[in-house]
């Protein structure tokens, strides 16, 4: 049976209740869990974290502009199965004239089709019950690929190409399927509601803090409250993308290798902002500000 247990996060991942919930709620029905929000809020270390906190497997179907729900599932290798049927004919023929050596087709059997058949995450994730299915940044697919994957998962089996071979699931074995997304296109109402849906807010100060005690427990606080008031002061100023919570970690991950006086004079100074800013338009505008006024953090970020 697929794991159920209510799961509130781990030593570095802050999980809260309302995603808890709808995370517990999503493998309890055997549904997929579609977050949304903002890049950089979570959604993507969600079933990672809970994969490696339980012990699971976990399969990762990273979602572009091309993919298709062959890739998804699985592909027929037609190219090594015509290379195996002509090594076939060729051993036949060597055979014929009494030589010894073969050619190898590694161990693959032109008659035996299934070992021709390139099986994807989800097909691997419903193979192992325990496992955990991530669908990462639906958004970015083609727009008939979420009504497609929807065809996919409501039947909980997939059937493989030209084999014919059955990968079936019961509702109880589903594995723990979560779906991200940023928002970059709607997606249908039909897929939606076949999810559990929960939409993750972006972290307030309080929030944040938790976060980042997670995964720095040793900063000084000193150094903690510094990046945080230049970090939110950035997110109000209008950016064309504003800096995220993976930013902000990577920014004290590089100040925790200096002492906490220096590291607040270089988050101060904005040293190493491009970890934060992304964009030259961006950049532009906060140097502008800076150049515009000595007492920017005071006046403008304050």
């Amino acid at each position: 049976m697929a794991e159920t247990s209510f799961w509130t996060g781990s030593e570095k991942y802050l999980c809260d209740p309302a995603l808890a919930q709808a995370f517990h709620m999503a493998r309890t029905l055997g549904m997929p869990l579609l977050i949304e929000g903002e890049p950089g809020t979570g959604k993507t270390e969600l079933p990672i974290h809970y994969a490696n906190d339980r012990g699971l497997d976990l399969e990762v179907f990273p979602v572009g502009s091309k993919s298709n729900v062959e890739q998804f599932v699985a592909r027929f290798d037609h190219v090594k199965y015509l290379r195996d049927s002509q090594i076939e004919i060729l051993n036949a023929q060597r055979e014929e004239k009494g030589l010894e050596s073969k050619l190898t087709t590694g161990g693959r059997n032109p008659e035996s089709l299934k070992d021709y058949v390139v099986k994807g995450p989800a097909t691997i994730a419903y193979e192992k019950p325990n496992s955990v299915l991530l669908i990462d940044e639906i958004d970015k697919a083609p727009r008939e690929f979420p009504n497609d994957l929807l065809y996919a998962l409501s039947h909980r089996k997939f059937i493989m190409p030209e084999s014919g071979e059955v990968v079936e699931v019961s509702e109880k074995d589903m594995p723990a399927i979560v779906i991200t997304s940023n928002r970059e296109q709607e997606l249908p109402t039909a897929f939606k509601g076949r999810c559990i849906y929960h939409y993750i807010d972006f972290p307030g100060k309080e929030t944040m803090e938790k976060i980042i005690e997670k995964h720095h427990p040793a900063l000084d606080e000193k150094v903690v409250r510094a990046a945080m008031d230049v970090f939110y002061n950035l997110r109000r100023l209008g950016l064309e993308r504003a800096p995220t919570t993976r930013e902000i970690l990577n920014w004290l991950k590089y100040m925790s290798e200096v002492a906490p006086e220096e590291a607040i004079k270089k988050i101060n100074g904005l040293q190493g902002i491009g970890v934060l800013i992304k964009t030259q338009n961006d950049m532009e505008k906060v140097n502008r500000m800076i150049g515009a006024d000595d007492s920017f953090y005071g006046s403008n970020l304050n």
